[in-house]
């Protein structure tokens, strides 16, 4: 049923987030749900919930407390994003899960395989409680829509922020040669680091780099990528370690994924961090496993370029026998007081224009106008069913340049790209 166009579920949360949503359904009881929701239990196949508290799982918690007919349950894959994707489409043809939570970069490939029939369904709009561009941020959704179809709804958006020591007198902005002027600082290792081993960080770090240096990644239609092989070249003189006079890039980056350089940040290794906003929350949480760690005077500012534009959108698998309650549970995950709930406390850039407005969240994070600009300026890798294999061509050959194997990239890099773009 649906009140004044807003779905029951809606309803009856009203205004409530956190435990004051979780406390009005103890006192009311569990609610049966639509009649019209197909019964059964709804399985989200997704990467590990890295959330400040575990967020993710406590809104299932939420749904699961008003919707006894449709309990949901979360079934976790490896965190890197590499093994995610590997994971998750071998599992889209076993008919086991309802709900995948997807890589941006992804929905081309689950809505159109190469090899196949589509993998997801597309969102059946007419049952929306909300229009979507109203409701959305225009980046996030843009990565939702493929061949003139919506086949998600964005759960959590991302983009990279410039993590910077505050006790060492840097003031922003910081372009590349602001960086660089930190190698050499007295009780550091290096100026920089970020996610730099060779797995999809590598992509995202490689590109916002190479728009950094003023570069340029463009692909066609038909998949034929053009680029200027010169910034690409500025863009891997500043990512690779020097072995001769002071560093300015971590040597270990090559090995280091977003946990990895966070760890080399917070141990007083560096000045500077590339990294996600979950990054922020979890410094400054204090509930991070592993040895304690003291605490670290940092704040975040502006990448020196635009970031790729990360997250996660939440889409209905295509073998799921229960679509219509698939769907519900994307909206609730996605509907404003979950975004505000993914956001504060749990840490995760919020999809929804209206959370970063909200003046308690500007009071309480200041970083909050600052990430919202970063994703609305973030750019989106390549749209394409085969973006996997091109990323995965792309950051490899990337890795033998900043590891010392190869002097520099490729002169045929624009044709080695073009090729894997075109699933060769």
């Amino acid at each position: 049923m649906r009140v004044r166009g807003k779905p029951w579920w809606l309803f009856a949360a009203g205004n409530l987030t956190g435990a004051a949503v979780a406390a009005a359904l103890f006192l009311v009881g569990p609610l049966a749900g639509p009649p019209e929701l197909e019964p059964g239990e709804l399985v989200i196949l997704s990467g590990q919930d890295d959330s400040t508290g575990g967020q993710r799982q406590q809104l299932i918690n939420l749904w699961n407390d008003s919707h006894p007919r449709n309990r949901a349950r979360i079934v976790s894959v490896p965190q890197a994003a590499d093994g995610q994707w590997i994971e998750m489409a071998s599992r889209a043809e076993d008919g086991d899960t309802d709900i995948f939570n997807l890589d941006v970069a992804w929905t081309a490939y689950f809505a159109d395989p190469p090899s196949g029939r589509r993998l997801i369904r597309p969102i059946d709009e007419s049952l929306l409680a909300e229009e979507p561009g109203r409701a959305f941020m225009a980046k996030p959704l843009e990565t939702c829509r493929y061949a003139g179809k919506l086949w998600g709804l964005p759960f959590n958006t991302d983009a990279g922020l410039l993590y910077y020591r505050t006790d060492q007198g840097l003031k922003p902005p910081f372009d590349w040669a602001a960086i660089e002027r930190g190698a050499g600082r007295a009780g550091f290792e290096a100026a920089y680091t970020g996610q730099l081993a060779g797995y999809e960080g590598l992509t995202v770090n490689t590109l916002e780099a190479v728009w950094a240096a003023g570069g340029r990644l463009d692909v066609a239609a038909d998949g034929r990528v053009t680029l200027d092989l010169d910034r690409w070249d500025e863009a891997m003189r500043r990512l690779t370690p020097r072995r001769t006079g002071p560093p300015v890039v971590l040597p270990r980056s090559t090995t280091f994924d977003e946990t990895g350089s966070r760890g080399a940040f917070q141990d007083g290794r560096v000045l500077f961090m590339r990294n996600w906003p979950v990054a922020y929350r979890a410094m400054t949480a204090g509930d991070e496993p592993g040895p304690a760690r003291p605490p670290v005077k940092f704040s975040v500012a502006k990448l020196p370029g635009p970031s790729v534009l990360g997250g996660q959108n939440l889409a209905i698998s295509e073998r799921t026998r229960k679509p219509r309650a698939a769907q519900a549970l994307i909206e609730f995950l996605t509907n404003d007081q979950s975004q505000r709930a993914l956001f504060d406390p749990g840490g995760f850039a919020a999809t929804r224009a209206a959370v970063y407005e909200d003046e308690t969240i500007k009071q309480k994070y200041p970083y909050a106008s600052l990430l919202r600009e970063a994703v609305d300026t973030a750019r989106l890798r390549p749209v394409s069913p085969n973006y996997v294999a091109f990323s995965k061509r792309l950051h490899q050959l990337v890795s033998e340049v900043l590891t010392g194997r190869q002097k520099q990239l490729p002169r045929d890099l624009a044709d080695r790209l073009t090729q894997a773009l075109r699933g060769r």
